[in-house]
C-alpha cells in the first residue's frame, strides 16, 4: 500500500469503461444518422465555446527510503472543472486548442502513523487532506478522424501549465509549490447537433514537476513532509465541450 509505484485507481478504471461504452453508443447512433448538421463547422478558422467537466486528482508519491513513515493517496475524490474553448484550424484534420479554465479538487494523503498537528491537539486519523484550486492553461493539438455522419472521433495531446491558487501557509503539514507543468493526452468524440457541436472527452494529465514544497514552519511537525521525496500530480478529467 505504501510503496513508490503508481497504481491506476478503481474509479479511474470505471471512468474509462464508462467512456468506452459512451463512445460505442455514439458510434452506433452516428451510423444510423441520415441528416448531417453543421456541415461547414470544421471549415471555420476560429471558433469558441465552453467546457464543463469532472476530475479526479492523484499524486505519484515517492517516499524517502531512510524514513519509517510511509504515505500514499487514500482515495480518488471527484472535483469539477469549468473552462473556455478557443480553437484554431490548422489543417483539415488538425486544430490548435487553448482551453483556459478553473479546476477544483482534493487529495487525501494516507500515512502509516497517526497524523497530529502539534502537542496541543489530539491525534487526527491517518489521513491528511490537500485541497487545490487550479488555473489551467493547456495548449493541445486535436487530431480529427473522418467524420461519420454527425459524429467524429479525435485525439488530443500537448503541454499544460497549472497554477494552484489555493491558500497555503507555513502551518500546513505538507506544502505544495504553486505551479507545475503537465503532459496531456486524451480521446474524445464530437457530435454535431442542429445549432452546436457537443464533445465528450477523457483526458489524462501527467505531472512533470515535483510539487513538494519546503517543510512547515511555526514549530509544526516536519516528519510528515520530510518522509516524502517527491510529489507529482496526475489528473484525470472527463470534459464536455459545447461549441
Amino acid at each position: 500500500m505504501f510503496d513508490n509505484k503508481t497504481e491506476l485507481k478503481i474509479p479511474v478504471k470505471k471512468a474509462i469503461l464508462s467512456i468506452a461504452f459512451f463512445l460505442i453508443v455514439l458510434y452506433t447512433f452516428g451510423q444510423e444518422q441520415k441528416v448531417n448538421y453543421l456541415t461547414t463547422f470544421d471549415e471555420k478558422l476560429i471558433h469558441f465555446g465552453f467546457t464543463l467537466g469532472v476530475n479526479t486528482l492523484d499524486f505519484e508519491v515517492r517516499n524517502e527510503h531512510s524514513s519509517n513513515i510511509r504515505s500514499d493517496v487514500a482515495e480518488m475524490i471527484p472535483g469539477f472543472t469549468v473552462g473556455i474553448v478557443s480553437s484554431l484550424r490548422l489543417t483539415r484534420d488538425l486544430d490548435l486548442r487553448f482551453l483556459p479554465g478553473l479546476s477544483f479538487g482534493e487529495r487525501q494523503l494516507m500515512y502509516n502513523i497517526q497524523v497530529e498537528e502539534n502537542a496541543g491537539y489530539p491525534p487526527y486519523p491517518y489521513f491528511y487532506s490537500i485541497k487545490s484550486t487550479f488555473l489551467d492553461f493547456p495548449f493541445l493539438i486535436k487530431y480529427k478522424a473522418r467524420r461519420i455522419n454527425n459524429d467524429r472521433p479525435y485525439l488530443v495531446f500537448g503541454p499544460a501549465y497549472r497554477q494552484d491558487i489555493s491558500r497555503t501557509g507555513k502551518a500546513d503539514l505538507v506544502q505544495l509549490n504553486n505551479g507545475g507543468f503537465y503532459a496531456e493526452i486524451g480521446l474524445g468524440w464530437d457530435h454535431y447537433f442542429t445549432f452546436f457541436r457537443f464533445s465528450a472527452e477523457a483526458k489524462f494529465s501527467i505531472g512533470l514537476t515535483n510539487l513538494l514544497g519546503p517543510p512547515p514552519g511555526n514549530n509544526e511537525p516536519q516528519q510528515y513532509s520530510r518522509a516524502i521525496k517527491s510529489l507529482k500530480s496526475n489528473i484525470f478529467t472527463l470534459c464536455f465541450h459545447f461549441e
